[in-house]
């Protein structure tokens, strides 16, 4: 599976003939380097893990250039069905779905979902976590924006995730120590890949924070350089 960060919490995986992008958070993303057009290229999915904005990204744009179907919580998807989206999954917390070729599982993250739109917020549904699984490929677990909770030992036991992307950038999400206690206490994965940070202002600025609080753990963190990917593949046994 090659894995591309693109700033935030905005992933591309590119696995068999399926490219599905995570928080597909390109406009207006300070920082996103590049050309969102190159960036979404061939995407068949797009999955977000909650209803604010930094999330949401492009998701409708992207889906009506590419035809890629957006996996998303219910009320999240009949939202943006009124913003234009055709091609949806709806799902929920505790929900799998097999989106032809691989399966997403929703599971538990502690944040919030919706928008302010005429200066009245509304919520758009719970806030996730997603779990990526393809035959011969390492099982990804993108956390959303969460705090640590006991329930990641669950999430470990039952999904057994290969690559771990975790939000880091304190304010609002865990922060750099908060999201290594986290990984420490409940995974054992291949790669660990710090997120949402260097992006605002009000977050931390870079990774430096989370890899000092990993050493001596064992595991593997990456830090990619946004637009690049990395390359990571299911380990034999696991």
């Amino acid at each position: 599976m090659k894995i591309t960060w693109f700033g935030h919490a905005a992933f591309r995986l590119d696995f068999a003939d399926k490219v599905v992008l995570i928080d597909p958070f390109f406009t207006g993303n300070p920082a996103f380097e590049g050309d969102r057009a190159k960036a979404s290229a061939g995407a068949t999915h797009i999955l977000i893990t909650h209803g604010h904005a930094d999330h949401i990204g492009d998701a409708v744009e992207i889906a009506a250039e590419t035809g890629a179907k957006v996996v998303t919580n219910f009320e999240l998807c009949m939202y943006l069905a009124t913003k234009g989206l055709k091609t949806f999954e709806p799902m929920n917390t505790g929900g799998t779905i097999d989106a032809g070729g691989f399966q997403v599982s929703m599971v538990r993250a502690d944040h919030s979902s919706g928008l302010v739109e005429a200066g009245v917020p509304f919520p758009l549904g719970s806030a996730n976590g997603l779990i990526v699984k393809a035959p011969g490929e390492p099982v990804v677990y993108h956390m959303g924006d969460t705090d640590v909770f006991g329930d990641m030992a669950l999430i470990a036991a039952m999904h057994r995730p290969d690559v771990l992307m975790v939000p880091i950038g304190d304010r609002f999400t865990m922060g750099p120590q908060t999201a290594a206690f986290a990984v420490r206490s409940f995974f054992k994965p291949q790669a660990v890949i710090p997120c949402h940070y260097g992006s605002f202002p009000v977050i931390a600025p870079d990774a430096d924070g989370f890899v000092a609080a990993m050493e001596g753990s064992g595991m593997q963190v990456v830090v990619p350089h946004k637009g690049m990917g990395v390359r990571i593949d299911a380990e034999p046994g696991r």
